[in-house]
């Protein structure tokens, strides 16, 4: 899965098979064997890297203040949306094979975020009043830059949006609300 991850990134889910393959270091029947179809992979990689990505935001949570945890996580999502790039022409492209994944999608990150978000706000740290699914979706639309500085320049826009975070704290008297 990870193999194919990295080479969905690179050259995209309609890469031969065998790319897979060489890439994990497997034959083309081990990969075969493991996902008859290509939406089969494609849907598995997708779900790998939603589940690890929401497992960090409980992690994060249990280690970091409110407002690092979150941070650290909303940087974290970015990397996920870096991967789903890879995956976004077969996510869209209406095959049913992909339906369930947008529900899947909000149904284990919009709870991650929420708590992330709670826990920052019940310290003070941010403003309460954010919609956790209007944030992914700002994240993601800040993800599609791209060229030399693309990865730098979303991280600077999503440190952009945290500080916009703490203001609304700052506004409501927040005990954080530098």
């Amino acid at each position: 899965m990870e193999a194919a991850k990295l080479v969905f990134a690179t050259s995209g889910v309609d890469a031969p098979v065998r790319e897979v393959a060489e890439k994990a270091g497997v034959g083309i029947g081990t990969v075969y064997r493991n996902f008859p179809q290509r939406s089969d992979l494609i849907a598995g990689v997708f779900r790998r890297e939603v589940d690890a990505c929401v497992a960090e935001a409980e992690e994060l949570s249990g280690s970091h203040a409110p407002l690092d945890a979150l941070s650290l996580w909303l940087h974290r999502y970015t990397q996920f949306i870096a991967t789903k790039k890879g995956l976004a022409s077969a996510l869209h492209s209406g095959d049913p094979a992909f339906a369930t994944l947008p529900d899947y999608f909000r149904e284990n990150f919009e709870p991650a975020l929420t708590a992330l978000l709670g826990r920052a706000a019940d310290a003070g740290a941010i403003d309460g009043d954010v919609a956790p699914y209007d944030l992914l979706r700002a994240i993601g639309n800040l993800s599609v830059a791209s060229g030399e500085d693309g990865a730098d320049h979303i991280h600077r826009m999503v440190d952009l949006l945290i500080k916009g975070l703490r203001f609304g704290a700052a506004r409501s008297g927040g005990p954080d609300g530098r």
